[in-house]
């Protein structure tokens, strides 16, 4: 009876899942999940270390809604991965990670084997919706259906599947595969539940929607029952573009300063959806935590989401969009206020786009310039001042189009990488990285991964000369700034010395220019240094 080992099963099972592309780096322990990758349609993409590899799946997945997948060796290959994880983690974004571990009769025993660990699966068990140790090739089939069901029917996060070298050579029957089973359906509500929240906003007329990355695939479904509510929509950072940027009911991100909370106070009724109600999105920019005190319904797909933080008065565990849905057709098309939807988009925009900053405008001006030029570009910024003020004025054309590290974990060195998953997934559009000069450095070796894989991001590195804001940070807590200066390299010379074209614009329409002759079709990659020197 023809055989085939386990790695190559699990091509050959990815790809019926509907895998299109793999991230990662082959080593030893793990050159055996790379025998079936060529008879497969799946491309393998090389990062230049296992961190690209899951920002770069963390791109891919927040672009498409569909999971990342990466490859890792055991030991330091899952450490190294280990910080994407918690970013996907932290913004319920799906990832699988395939991991080699050390053979079966080796695990635990502390005896100096090549990248051992302890105990390698409770290390990622923290990280993810559930790791999983195979034991058999047997049961492959049914751990990654298992995986792809947490992908599309809970909350989304990162699954780890650790496979032991010696069950990857084990040996099963040729066509063990079979057909992938159809993804599980996203839960819906409770009718009763949609039932309590119509007789909750029957009447209402001054409603306020707030709608978070959660809601990213909802966004139709939102917009009509927003629309039909007559309410003012509230999105925070990692759900920019749901509603169109010009809709009069879309007020600019006021819901974490002190002006939006009196909105709030002023709602008959508040609808969060699909938000965990986090610091950084709610509680950065006002002088008190996020609290209701009014009518107030949470829909989550995640029963605990709601169980923690503001207490709601109607708890919805639903799918974002089929809960919108189900409460637009439950609910009667009432009375709003429409005087105060207008007065309050107007006061929240204008508040939002308030200067705190001798820098502010010049940022706003940046961004502005980057869509002019770009028309509906995917903007993947990092921790840097200006994706800082992306945060509260920049209006995505698109969803799944404005995504950061700046929420949520925070960690630095996400933008390079994960712009170039999100140019792999969608090819056709233009897709910039925004990255402050220190946090750059920590992935900067990825623009060789975009060249070789032919990703034609543009990486625009905003020079500060430093870490700006700690440094600002330490100042105003009077604490003489120490490490905050390192030493950055020509970043205009780095990108000619990999191959990639790169230049320092002087000014606003110099960048716009650039942006221009770098079509959405471009193969290479681009490197663009703008910083406070910009003119215009």
């Amino acid at each position: 009876m023809p055989s085939t080992s386990c790695g190559t099963l699990l091509a050959q099972l990815l790809e019926a899942h509907g895998t299109k592309h793999v991230f990662g780096v082959p080593g030893v322990h793990n050159v055996e999940l790379y025998r079936g990758l060529s008879h497969t349609q799946i491309r393998h993409v090389s990062p230049r270390h296992e961190q690209g590899a899951g920002f770069m799946a963390d791109g891919y997945a927040r672009a498409t809604g569909q999971p990342g997948v990466a490859f890792v060796i055991t030991g330091p290959g899952l450490t190294n991965i280990a910080t994407a994880m918690g970013q996907a983690y932290a913004d319920s974004v799906p990832m699988l990670v395939i991991a080699a571990v050390n053979k079966r009769h080796q695990l635990g025993l502390g005896q100096g084997y090549l990248h051992e660990m302890p105990n390698q699966r409770n290390l990622a068990a923290g990280l993810t919706a559930f790791a999983h140790t195979l034991q058999r090739p047997q049961e492959l089939p049914e751990v990654l259906a298992a995986a792809f069901s947490v992908f599309s029917s809970s909350r989304p996060r990162p699954v780890v599947i650790e496979i032991p070298i010696d069950v990857l050579e084990d040996k099963l029957e040729t066509g063990a595969a079979g057909r992938a089973p159809n993804p599980l359906p996203p839960p819906g509500p409770d009718p009763s539940a949609i039932a309590a929240a119509a007789g909750l906003l029957d009447g209402a007329k001054r409603v306020l929607l707030i709608a978070g990355g959660g809601a990213q695939g909802a966004g139709g479904k939102i917009t009509a029952l927003a629309e039909k509510l007559g309410a003012v929509v509230q999105l925070t950072i990692n759900a920019r573009g749901l509603l169109p940027s010009d809709h009069p009911q879309l007020a600019d991100f006021g819901i974490g300063k002190d002006p939006g909370r009196q909105v709030m106070d002023q709602a008959d009724v508040v609808i969060a959806i699909g938000t965990e109600i986090g610091e950084t999105d709610y509680d950065f920019y006002s002088t008190k935590r996020f609290t209701v005190g009014t009518k107030f319904i949470r829909i989550d797909i995640d029963p605990r989401q709601i169980a923690v933080g503001p207490r709601p008065d109607l708890g919805i565990v639903s799918d974002a969009g089929l809960a919108a849905a189900a409460v637009g057709q439950a609910v009667n098309s009432g009375s709003p206020d429409t005087a105060w939807v207008q007065a309050s988009v107007q006061r929240l925009s204008r508040i939002a786009a308030t200067h705190r900053e001798p820098e502010d405008p010049l940022y706003d001006r940046l961004l502005d310039t980057i869509r002019a030029a770009t028309g509906d570009p995917i903007l993947v910024g990092d921790s840097t001042k200006a994706v800082y003020r992306a945060g509260l004025t920049y209006r995505s054309p698109k969803p799944r189009s404005f995504f950061s590290a700046s929420t949520g974990f925070g960690t630095l060195g996400y933008a390079l990488p994960a712009a170039i998953g999100a140019k792999i997934a969608m090819p056709r559009r233009a897709v910039i990285a925004l990255a402050g000069d220190g946090g750059v450095q920590f992935t900067l070796p990825e623009l060789i991964s975009a060249r070789e894989a032919e990703a034609g991001i543009v990486l625009l590195v905003w020079n500060n000369n430093g870490y700006r804001e700690i440094r600002d940070y330490m100042v105003s807590k009077e604490i003489e700034p120490l490490g905050v200066d390192p030493v950055a390299p020509d970043f205009v010379k780095f990108a000619e010395a990999v191959g990639v074209p790169g230049k320092r614009v002087e000014t606003l329409d110099e960048l716009a220019s650039a942006l221009r002759g770098h079509g959405p079709s471009a193969k290479l990659p681009l490197l663009l240094e703008a910083g406070p020197w910009i003119k215009g």
